[in-house]
């Protein structure tokens, strides 16, 4: 199965914010027909309204699910939406599978840590059920970075996950931690349905604590984002994502379609072949 190429919103979220429709309207013009939703919770009218106005859909979406309130890296902080008001939300705008896309790193040290994310996911999964939605993870690198009983704090998180609960591998992020994905992603099986798409130059010490500047489009960097995407055995989305860009965005994320969709239909001819 081929992924579906999509966007993670916040990439743009800053020309969103400006005029939700003419950005959402740029996106089309690139090519995008699905999105990943960001900040959805209290515009999820105006934003479905865009997304339909232009053709887009948006199936998966970011919602803090395991926090009551968050301060990440990347200035967002406050108090977080219920449960039942982000499905509601998330219903609202036509999502399939609501992904928290970030528990900090400090929660991820001990075993007891590691099961107290995990029964709140799986938690939030069995609500989300009720609703007509599943649940996800979205990691960073620190999940792999911590160690627990001989292994990453990720991989003990995935033994706790009840089976429905859905996993988005951000590939930058577990590259910077050293994690091989040739030997990771099929373990992952049938519930790994996403991959984040994002590139850069390797060097050491990135990491969420400080996030890079020198981010460049798919294909570009030393990511193995390819290898990725042919590894991954039930991909749904292979969703794009900046956490910063030096350059225009929307020529960032160009590129990056056009670079994904290239591949993508290379992997195609492969198996056809």
């Amino acid at each position: 199965m081929t992924p579906a190429i999509s966007l993670q919103l916040y990439t743009v979220n800053a020309a969103l914010q400006t005029n939700l429709d003419a950005g959402i309207a740029r996106l089309a013009e690139i090519g995008f027909t699905t999105v990943e939703a960001f900040a959805f919770v209290d515009r999820a009218p105006a934003l479905k309204a865009a997304l339909d106005a232009h053709g887009i859909t948006a199936r998966t979406g970011h919602a803090f699910l395991v926090q009551d309130e968050i301060d990440s890296p990347d200035g967002i902080k406050g108090k977080v939406p219920s449960h039942e008001d982000t499905f509601r939300a998330a219903k609202e705008l036509g999502l399939e599978v609501v992904i928290d896309p970030f528990v900090p790193a400090e929660l991820w040290q001990t075993r007891a840590d590691v099961e107290g994310v995990a029964a709140r996911l799986n938690a939030a999964a069995r609500t989300a059920a009720t609703y007509g939605l599943s649940v996800g993870y979205h990691n960073h690198d620190h999940e792999f970075r911590a160690q627990i009983e001989g292994r990453s704090a990720y991989e003990l998180f995935i033994d706790l996950l009840e089976p429905e609960v859905k996993l988005e591998l951000d590939l930058y992020w577990a590259n910077a931690a050293g994690v091989d994905v040739h030997e990771l992603l099929p373990r992952l099986g049938n519930r790994l349905i996403a991959v984040h798409i994002k590139d850069g130059p390797w060097r050491e010490g990135i990491s969420t604590a400080e996030l890079p500047k020198d981010q460049l489009p798919a294909g570009q960097g030393d990511v193995p984002l390819a290898a990725g995407i042919a590894t991954a055995t039930a991909l749904e989305y292979a969703v794009i994502e900046f956490d910063h860009y030096e350059g225009d965005i929307f020529d960032g994320v160009t590129q990056s379609f056009t670079w994904l969709q290239n591949t993508l239909a290379n992997e195609d001819r492969k198996v056809s072949a």
